[in-house]
């Protein structure tokens, strides 16, 4: 059996600010590093030995995973980063205030925007500030690969290669894993792992701070699933075996 331990970030500082954050590689809140250390403090208690960790490129999942691993005291366990489990690119809408768009859109069009599965935002301009060829963490990229506004379904043709190729080998040789990213890069694990249909994954939300912790047989079968806090759980699919294909 292994153990997989999906974490998202603590809250940032635009979560709180409630504004579309996307590719802006904003901090956490102080609630949102008190969040990180208390997942530390609850996955001391599962007494679990990861094998390695991997992260997004942004600093709010970083940090995070850092302020866990203190928790548990597992700080020389290899950390893989990789922009492809970023967050969900919010494209035109990226550090706009949610209430604001609504105002001005309507609630059904950001609805739609935010919640359905394969509706991209506004595509971000070369020009904006935010647009992804400004930030040097990305300058190793063919611009081509950067995106413009994802979809959870293009965030998903993101992720999910990534996860195949490169996370998958790790959970099939009985490692056991922590991954620290973002609410839409999580939700497209959740999608495979948990083999939720593309109508239902918008749905599903993550906590921040709130680790979830799988239990996985040798087909990446999920077992158990549980967040670790209780009182902040949410909703989670049946457990009815997504596995790796």
């Amino acid at each position: 059996m292994t153990h997989l331990v999906l974490v998202r970030h603590g809250q940032s500082e635009w979560n709180l600010q409630n504004r579309f954050t996307g590719w802006v590689d904003v901090d956490l809140t102080e609630d949102g590093i008190k969040e990180a250390k208390k997942a530390g403090t609850l996955l001391a208690k599962e007494g679990i030995i990861f094998d390695a960790a991997f992260s997004s490129f942004q600093r709010r999942a970083i940090r995070t995973l850092w302020l866990a691993l203190e928790g548990i005291e597992q700080f020389h366990i290899p950390v893989i980063k990789d922009w492809r489990l970023n967050e969900r690119h919010y494209g035109g809408l990226t550090g706009l205030n949610k209430q604001e768009t609504r105002d001005k859109h309507g609630d059904e069009q950001v609805h739609i925007w935010r919640r359905s599965f394969d509706v991209p935002p506004p595509q971000i301009t070369p020009e904006h500030e935010y647009h992804p060829s400004h930030d040097k963490k990305y300058a190793h990229l063919d611009p081509a690969e950067l995106p413009v506004g994802e979809s959870l379904k293009l965030t998903c043709e993101r992720v999910l290669p990534y996860f195949d190729d490169m996370i998958v080998p790790f959970l099939k040789a009985d490692n056991n894993l922590i991954i620290s990213a973002h609410g839409n890069s999580l939700r497209a694990l959740m999608k495979r792992l948990f083999n939720v249909a593309d109508q239902d994954i918008p749905g599903f939300e993550f906590p921040t701070g709130n680790p979830l912790l799988l239990e996985l047989d040798s087909d990446l079968k999920v077992l158990s699933a549980k967040y670790l806090d209780e009182s902040r759980a949410k909703d989670l699919p049946p457990v009815s075996g997504g596995g790796s294909a």
